[in-house]
């Protein structure tokens, strides 16, 4: 029987060997996950039970099981580099084929979708029209390089045009009248803004303020040097606040020959906070929403999986959200290589979120989970796996000694 025994404990030294060898081997593969032989002891089944005196009949590799501890993260150039810290895998799909993931090298092919070195493409939620992300099955990962439309000033989106400034209340009216906005001398302040009509054609909107009275201001608005309109004076109290509508109607009088929706108006500009000092007049917020048209120009995941594009024009969009898959048992994936692993019915169904909710971890852009294998804890295994072996040989030697006296028995 110590033939039997020594036997199973080379084979048993042997295959874990293979597994430290294994890990070595890998300890420079991103995103893989180290792993851990477990054996067992053998005993010959027997009709009347086991008792005290049962000698065993050696040992039995019971499974190979991965450690999911974290990695370490490293910093590389990529954006699309996205690492996790925390539970969770990328969820990777080929042709209706899902599996999962930790390394998170990723690139963009010809058609724009994310993926992998093996064109597994990352999927996510997707974003609707206005760039909000809609939570519901994943989808393939797509970066449109479409450019992003422009949006007038006057679009409902954009907002009003807000103004808030100071009017130096120590200025006396202009000695020369009436206001002529090609005169300097007829107004004490004006201040210009950058603002776009439909075709995301930018002009220029100039106001003018002009001292009427002891806390009382004419205002006058025009766009590209147009004949100016007059907009509602705006008072203020002896403390310098405005106590006039914050909120002033600009009239539709500016025509546009670019080829845009015409004539052209913001709506309405919205002095709230503005005031009047004894200070230098100037702006303290001048603010609009509209923009022209933009090209994509470079991309950032944030810690919540979502993929922002930022535009030639200055503008961010969200482009689509990456999730993450956990399993109540991930000891029970099934390992396809790779750095691949599919579900099993021992790691029961995936639970698919967003980044950072639940028991889900959370993404670092332009890093890579480094594999979790400790090499010198590998380097002591493999002396510790050599002498079992040597010792399981010793047994099968001493056994062979101890049949050879027995021959030799006259």
């Amino acid at each position: 029987m110590s033939f039997q025994q020594g036997l199973s404990g080379l084979n048993a030294s042997s295959k874990s060997l293979d597994v430290i060898g294994n890990n070595i081997a890998n300890a420079g593969t991103v995103g893989f996950k180290t792993a851990a032989p477990h054996f067992a002891d053998v005993y010959a089944a027997s009709l009347s039970g086991g008792g005290a005196s049962q000698v065993g009949i050696g040992a039995t590799m019971s499974a190979v099981v991965q450690q999911f501890t974290q990695g370490n993260i490293t910093t590389t150039n990529n954006p699309l580099d996205i690492s996790i810290n925390g539970g969770g895998f990328f969820r990777m799909s080929q042709n209706g084929t899902v599996t999962f993931s930790r390394n998170g090298q990723f690139h963009l092919d010809n058609a724009g979708y994310i993926i992998n070195d093996k064109s597994q493409r990352l999927t996510g939620y997707p974003v609707d029209t206005n760039g909000n992300v809609v939570p519901s099955t994943p989808v393939d990962l797509i970066l449109s390089p479409a450019p992003i439309p422009p949006r007038a000033t006057s679009n409902p989106l954009s907002g009003n045009i807000t103004a808030v400034v100071n009017l130096d209340s120590r200025e006396s009216s202009p000695a020369v009248a009436p206001f002529n906005f090609a005169n300097p001398q007829t107004y004490n302040f004006s201040t210009g803004l950058s603002v776009y009509d439909t075709l995301g054609v930018s002009h220029t909107l100039t106001t003018y303020y002009v001292r009427n009275s002891p806390g009382v201001w004419n205002v006058y608005a025009t766009l590209d040097g147009a004949t100016p309109t007059a907009l509602p004076n705006m008072t203020f109290n002896t403390s310098g606040a405005l106590t006039s509508a914050p909120t002033v109607a600009i009239p539709a009088a500016f025509a546009l020959t670019t080829g845009a929706a015409s004539p052209w108006s913001p709506g309405t500009i919205d002095f709230t906070g503005s005031t009047q000092y004894g200070a230098e007049s100037g702006v303290d917020g001048l603010r609009q929403g509209g923009y022209t048209a933009g090209s994509l120009a470079g991309i950032t995941v944030g810690s919540d999986g979502v993929i922002q594009g930022r535009y030639s024009n200055g503008q961010t969009r969200a482009l689509g959200q990456v999730v993450l898959a956990n399993f109540r048992a991930p000891t029970g994936l099934v390992n396809l290589g790779g750095n691949q692993w599919a579900e099993s019915s021992v790691s029961g169904p995936p639970a698919v979120g967003a980044p950072g909710s639940g028991s889900l971890g959370v993404l670092n852009s332009s890093t890579i989970e480094e594999s979790n294998v400790d090499l010198t804890a590998e380097l002591v295994s493999m002396i510790t796996q050599q002498r079992n072996y040597q010792a399981s040989a010793q047994t099968i030697k001493t056994q062979d000694q101890v049949l050879q006296t027995l021959v030799n028995l006259r």
